[in-house]
């Protein structure tokens, strides 16, 4: 358990391309729901999560998931980086 919440990546598949889209993984959370779909990204300031989206009928991104704290998304993004990372050695 991490922080408040329990939280554990139930699947991850990294990805090895020439993109910014590193994985895909689910995270489970308190063993009660699963967010499938959030991805690793490797933006200009290093690695970062992004949750699952769906595109909308004028053809933009929308979040699905919306972390509604700062320390909400700061133990989501340690919890799933630290995967990401030992997963890669």
């Amino acid at each position: 358990m991490t922080g408040t919440m329990d939280l554990e990546v139930s699947r991850m598949v990294r990805l090895e391309n020439e993109g910014s889209l590193r994985a895909f993984c689910d995270l489970e959370i308190g063993k009660q729901f699963v967010i499938k779909g959030l991805r690793v990204i490797e933006g200009r300031n290093g690695l970062f999560v992004s949750m699952p989206r769906q595109q909308g009928k004028d053809a933009k991104w929308y979040d699905s998931v919306v972390l509604l704290t700062k320390e909400t998304k700061n133990e989501v993004n340690q919890v799933v980086l630290e995967m990401y990372r030992q997963l890669g050695q």
